[in-house]
Order: C-alpha cells, then structure tokens, then sequence
C-alpha cells in the first residue's frame, strides 16, 4: 500500500519475458547469443519506457511491485521473476532509475497470474 505523498509509476510490457532456464539455455548455447538476448529485452524497455514513462526521471529509491502474468502455469514462480535483472537494467538505461543499487532500489515484490489472451508484466515503480 502506498503513503500519503509516495508517487507511482506503472509500466506494462506487453508480453512475457524469458525464464531462467531459458537463459541458461541460450548461455550454454552461446554467450554471444545470451548477451544479444538480454541487450534486445533491454533496447525493449527503454523504448517502452519512453512511450509509458515519457519524461520520469526518479532521484528518489524507490520499492517495485511485479505482477507476472503468464499464458499457464509451465514456468516455475522463481524462474519467471529472474527476468527482473532485464527490466531493472532497462530503467536504469532508459534514465527512469538512477540506478539500481541497493540505494535506489530498496526491494521489491512479485506477484504472480494466469491469462492465456493476455500475457504480460505489469512493473510499479513506488517512490519511498
């Protein structure tokens, strides 16, 4: 729940992000194709973030809410949260986190959903 005078941020990626073990998969395949997986998600974000977030720049830490929502129930909990290393890292790129140390990122929290028709990850960035 939020205090009184917190400000909110929400961005919406419209579709799932990659599991763990599908990163690892990609890794062990080839770590150029891992890299090029992680920096197009990345690329991704920032340009979500300048249709969603055009113009929010946070100074302050902040706490951050994920809501996974997933087409089933095939991925393991922890491995579908991994993918918050892109979306924080995205941000931080985007220029919306200064960064995301422990000093501006103070925690975070998943949730998590099914909805076949509309897969996708719902980030609320929450100044403390």
């Amino acid at each position: 729940m939020r205090k009184r005078g917190e400000m909110e941020y929400k961005l919406i990626i419209p579709y799932t992000l990659p599991s763990l073990n599908e990163y690892i998969k990609e890794n062990r395949r080839s770590l150029f194709q891992a890299n090029r997986i992680k920096a197009e998600i990345e690329a991704d974000i920032v340009l979500l973030c300048r249709e969603q977030l055009s113009g929010v720049k946070i100074d302050k830490p902040v706490f951050i809410r994920y809501l996974w929502v997933e087409p089933d129930r095939r991925k393991d909990l922890d491995n579908i949260s991994f993918a918050r290393k892109f979306v924080q890292d995205g941000l931080v790129k985007a220029g919306v986190l200064k960064n995301d140390t422990w000093r501006y990122v103070k925690g975070f929290a998943d949730e998590f959903a099914v909805d076949k028709d509309n897969p996708h990850v719902e980030v609320v960035l929450i100044e403390q």
